[in-house]
């Protein structure tokens, strides 16, 4: 059986749990909220980049990501428009995309992956 491994976790939630090749990234948003859909995707991707690295990864390898949006008829496009640039097409992972309500009223997107680790 492998091993788990935790990265810069606390009592509630662990930033990225690596196991069996493939690497967990919680929930990814923007510390600074007080910007626009871009700003807050750029910023969430950002932190994605650095989570990824830490676990040996990076976005080419990325299986699947999750997205959700506080208000997708308004945020959709501005979103996209910011993760297509960031993400190159070969490398595109599954992905899903929905609305809900977040945790804080500032929060305008949060994002999930899994990503296979580099061996």
């Amino acid at each position: 059986m492998s091993d788990i491994e935790r990265i810069a976790t606390n009592p509630r939630r662990g930033r990225v749990v690596i196991h069996n090749g493939l690497a967990f990234l919680g929930g990814q948003a923007a510390d600074d909220r007080s910007g626009d859909i871009r700003s807050q995707t750029a910023q969430a991707l950002a932190k994605a980049d650095k989570a990824l690295a830490e676990a040996g990864s990076d976005r080419t390898r990325i299986l699947s990501a999750q997205i959700w949006l506080k208000d997708i008829a308004r945020d959709f496009a501005g979103m996209n428009e910011v993760w297509d640039g960031w993400m190159s097409p070969e490398h595109a992972p599954a992905r899903a995309t929905a609305q809900c309500e977040m945790a804080a009223p500032n929060v305008l997107v949060e994002i999930t992956m899994v990503a296979a680790v580099a061996t």
